[in-house]
């Protein structure tokens, strides 16, 4: 004869059932991905580029619409980032701080570059021989971009503040045509822009330094990434893809940049020869280089009073995200 389970026990197990069947669709709508995903693509990222000509995203993404959005900065980047225009933004890496420490809940997960991207620029025939020489004159940036932060950087460095200038705020193509007509002194360039001026009109780079240009980034929103991490691991397997090919293709890119552009062949490899592809991952070492740039934004007061912008940083960087999607 069979023993009978007693009552309290079958009541446990029904609703044991019961909770992993309302479980299930729960579990299903996260591996489901969102009808539409929306991607920025930019000059100043190549392998963005590469991503939209190749359609490794679409591949990965069969049933979700790809839609691509052009940006001229990282300003517009983000703008684009936190009004919902795109899923997934390319901007600079203090860009990207500025916008989180004023109130934009963001997540940066992916190294898309780690460029030379931005120095000052000034006509060919410019009296002016360092930064210092700029006091009193006017120069283009675009605010709340890594040329604008490279700025206010190299001004300090060189004893000045940001009153001590005059800053036109244009954005990056703007800004070379204000410099190369005379409308301004010095401009803060951004590749493939400085690169073509550079080519085109003989424009001479015044002050270079690589430990002020801040790498390049892809962002999301927090929401999103709770809602749908295992599209951004998707997202970013399509950028190592791409990332991947424009590494063993530079001659292609090359091509591939100046076609985008509408710029000229040896201007797309001007711009390459700045630009390292080889770490995409987030580390504690962008964490820290992040935090090494950051007392400019207070200094400045580009950031709200009382900010504490190392935290900012620490909840920004996510160095797991790029980890998972290895």
């Amino acid at each position: 004869m069979q023993s009978r389970l007693p009552l309290s026990r079958i009541k446990t197990l029904l609703a044991a059932c019961a909770m992993a069947l309302s479980l299930q669709p729960v579990a299903h709508a996260a591996d489901t991905p969102p009808a539409e995903v929306h991607l920025d693509y930019a000059y100043y990222s190549p392998v963005s580029l590469a991503l939209k000509h190749l359609g490794y995203l679409e591949q990965a993404l069969p049933q979700s619409k790809i839609t691509w959005v052009l940006s001229q900065g990282s300003n517009r980047s983000l703008e684009y980032l936190n009004s919902g225009g795109v899923d997934f933004a390319s901007s600079a890496s203090l860009a990207a701080v500025l916008s989180r420490a004023n109130g934009s809940p963001i997540k940066s997960v992916y190294v898309y570059s780690r460029a030379e991207w931005t120095a000052l620029v000034v006509r060919k025939d410019s009296p002016y021989q360092s930064v210092a020489d700029l006091k009193g004159k006017k120069i283009a940036a675009t605010k709340g971009t890594d040329p604008y932060l490279f700025t206010l950087r190299s001004l300090q460095q060189a004893g000045l503040k940001k009153d001590d200038v005059e800053l036109v705020h244009l954005q990056h193509p703007d800004g070379r045509t204000a410099l190369e007509k005379g409308d301004v002194d010095a401009w803060a360039g951004l590749d493939p822009h400085m690169a073509a001026s550079q080519v085109q009109a003989g424009s001479r780079l015044l002050y270079r330094n690589p430990g002020f240009n801040s790498y390049g980034v892809v962002s999301v929103t927090e929401k999103y990434a709770k809602e749908h991490p295992q599209t951004i691991d998707t997202v970013i397997k399509a950028y190592e893809q791409a990332r991947e090919w424009s590494v063993k293709n530079p001659d292609q890119l090359a091509s591939l940049l100046a076609r985008e552009s509408g710029l000229p062949l040896d201007v797309a490899k001007l711009q390459l020869s700045r630009t390292d592809l080889s770490s995409p991952q987030l580390t504690a070492k962008d964490v820290l280089a992040s935090k090494a740039a950051a007392p400019i934004l207070v200094s400045e007061e580009l950031v709200r009073r009382g900010v504490n912008v190392d935290q900012v940083i620490d909840q920004l960087i996510d160095t797991q995200q790029s980890v998972a999607a290895q």
